[in-house]
C-alpha cells in the first residue's frame, strides 16, 4: 500500500445547513464511512489513505458533530441516514458501500433498510443497534438532566490534562491509546452548548437509562442478499464484542473480523490490518442488487 490518495476536506450545503466532509480517492467504487457519537470524519484520517487507491472514499461530519452545522431539529438514525444520502445525492453517486463504526452502524443499518438499492454492501464496526448493552457513560447521558452535568466533563481541566481525562474515562473500562484519544476528543467537543445538544438529542434517540433502545436484530433477515463484514475490537469496553458475534449467527453469508488487541475503535488501533480487512472484502464481493420484489418476499417469509 505505498500508493496512497491523500484525504482532503470539503465543504457542501444540504438543506441549508454546513456538511463538512473529508474526501479520498478520485475514481472507483464508492466507500461511505460513518463515525460515532461525538466523533467525526477525522477517525478516519488514518485508513482514507490507502483506501483511497482505488476508491472513492467519503467520510461525513454528521450534523450535529465535527464542523458540520448544529441546528435544532430531528437527530434519530432515520434523519441521519437521509442527510447521509442527500449528501452522496448531491456529489454525484447513486449508490456506495456503507461503513459504519458505534452510533455510525446504526445510521448505515438505517440507510440499508431505508435504500436497499442505493446500498452496495454494509460493513458494521463496533456497531450500535445490536444489543442492549451499552457503556454505562453513554446511559448517564440519557438521564433527565445531564444536559447539566455534561459542561462539567467537558471542562478545560478534562479536555486540556491527559491524566484527568485518563481517570476519568478509566473507570468505565475503556482502554489508554486509540480508545482514550478518541474519547478525549469526543467531550472536549462538548464544551460546545449546540454540540452538546445535538449530543443529548442523538442520545435520547437510541438510549434510556436501561441501554440500547433501537435494536436492528429483528430486521436483519431483510439483509440476507447484502454482503456484510462485521468489524469488532475484542477488547470494547462501550459495546460488547458479543453482539458483534450474534450478529453474524444472525446473518448467513456475514463475515465478521476480531481484533484481538483492539478496544471501541479497531480502525484506529491497527488502520493497515483494517483497511486490508476492508478493501479485500469489497474486492471479494459483488454490489448488491436488490430489489423490491426480493423485499417482499423477505417479508412474506420472514
Amino acid at each position: 500500500m505505498s500508493r496512497r490518495a491523500a484525504a482532503r476536506v470539503a465543504e457542501a450545503t444540504v438543506h441549508g445547513h454546513r456538511v463538512r466532509y473529508r474526501v479520498a480517492g478520485t475514481e472507483g467504487p464508492v466507500l461511505l464511512l460513518v463515525h460515532g457519537i461525538t466523533g467525526s470524519s477525522l477517525t478516519w484520517q488514518p485508513i482514507m489513505g490507502a483506501l483511497g487507491q482505488d476508491h472513492i472514499v467519503i467520510a461525513p461530519d454528521l450534523l450535529g458533530h465535527g464542523e458540520s452545522a448544529k441546528p435544532r431539529g430531528d437527530y434519530s438514525l432515520g434523519a441521519y441516514a437521509s442527510g447521509v444520502r442527500d449528501l452522496l445525492a448531491l456529489l454525484g453517486h447513486d449508490s456506495a458501500t456503507i461503513v459504519g463504526h458505534s452510533l455510525g452502524g446504526g445510521v448505515a443499518m438505517q440507510f440499508a433498510y431505508q435504500f436497499p438499492e442505493r446500498t452496495e454492501r454494509l460493513v458494521l464496526v463496533d456497531s450500535g443497534g445490536l444489543g442492549r448493552e451499552v457503556n454505562v457513560l453513554l446511559r448517564a447521558a440519557a438521564l433527565p438532566g445531564a444536559e447539566f452535568v455534561l459542561p462539567l466533563l467537558a471542562a478545560q481541566p478534562l479536555r486540556d490534562a491527559a491524566a484527568a481525562i485518563g481517570r476519568a474515562v478509566g473507570t468505565v473500562g475503556l482502554r489508554p491509546g486509540p480508545d482514550l484519544e478518541e474519547m478525549a476528543r469526543g467531550f472536549g467537543s462538548l464544551g460546545d452548548f449546540e454540540t452538546r445538544r445535538a449530543f443529548v438529542h442523538t442520545v435520547r434517540a437510541i438510549i434510556d437509562p436501561g441501554g440500547q433502545r433501537v435494536s436492528a436484530r429483528d430486521r436483519l433477515y431483510l439483509a440476507a442478499e447484502l454482503p456484510t463484514l462485521i468489524v469488532w475490537g475484542a477488547r470494547d469496553r462501550m459495546i460488547p464484542v458479543s453482539h458483534g458475534v450474534s450478529a453474524q449467527q444472525a446473518m448467513p453469508g456475514s463475515r465478521l473480523e476480531v481484533f484481538e488487541d483492539a478496544g471501541h475503535f479497531p480502525h484506529r488501533s491497527d488502520p493497515e490490518r483494517f483497511a486490508d480487512v476492508l478493501l479485500d472484502f469489497v474486492e471479494g464481493t459483488a454490489p448488491a442488487a436488490i430489489d423490491e420484489e426480493s423485499i417482499r418476499e423477505r417479508l412474506r417469509t420472514g
